[in-house]
């Protein structure tokens, strides 16, 4: 599967042909470095490593410098495998946006946004008991019973509460490609794709 790293820019929206307001993100995508290249005979697996975003020698290590002056180029902040990549790449490669096609569909997946302990409501969706009944007056936002007595004495596994919310990996599938501007290394996706600006994502397609 071909793909690219990058970093968010920012949302925005464009005006289609027909007049309609679309909301889309803009990503700066590549261009990225072939760091590695995986192999059966070598790894018992095929795929590329790609690095992108250049990282200052003095907060790498020399293991990652000695591995990274292999490829002939620089220390990179991001490194990613991608398996199954459609065309045919060497080391020191440089693959940038010009891979993707305006009008294609492409998974983008990141961190999304860290929002910090939760209660259950904002976290899973809980209603409450919305001050009903029995002089219930303070009971609004509470997570309620959470488990039996005697038996079997504990709270199971799983059960939702209220907790640290975000900052787990998303994907989302499936955005359409609006626009590629092959000079600055941009991609205009539509719609939203995880993570905060200037966090790094995964562009596959």
């Amino acid at each position: 599967m071909s793909g690219l790293i990058g970093k968010k820019i920012g949302m925005t929206s464009i005006f289609d042909e027909n007049g309609k307001n679309i909301p889309c993100t803009v990503i700066e995508a590549g261009p990225c470095v072939v760091t590695q290249v995986r192999t059966n005979e070598v790894d018992g697996y095929e795929a590329l490593q790609l690095g992108f975003d250049d990282k200052n020698e003095k907060h790498s290590t020399k293991a990652a410098l000695g591995h990274f002056k292999k490829a002939g180029t620089v220390a990179k902040k991001k490194v990613v495998e991608f398996k199954e990549f459609a065309t045919e790449q060497k080391l020191g490669d440089l693959i940038d946006v010009s891979i993707f096609e305006e009008g294609e569909f492409v998974d983008v997946q990141g961190v999304s946004k860290g929002k910090g302990f939760q209660g259950v409501v904002k976290r899973h969706g809980f209603g409450g008991v919305g001050q009903a009944t029995h002089g219930q007056h303070n009971r609004l936002r509470a997570p309620g019973s959470v488990g039996a007595s005697s038996y079997p004495s504990r709270v199971f596994k799983g059960m939702r509460m209220a907790g640290r919310m975000g900052g787990d990996n998303v994907k989302v599938q499936n955005l359409r490609v609006l626009k590629v501007v092959a000079e600055k290394n941009l991609l205009v996706v539509k719609g939203c794709v995880p993570g905060h600006k200037n966090s790094y994502v995964i562009i596959q397609k």
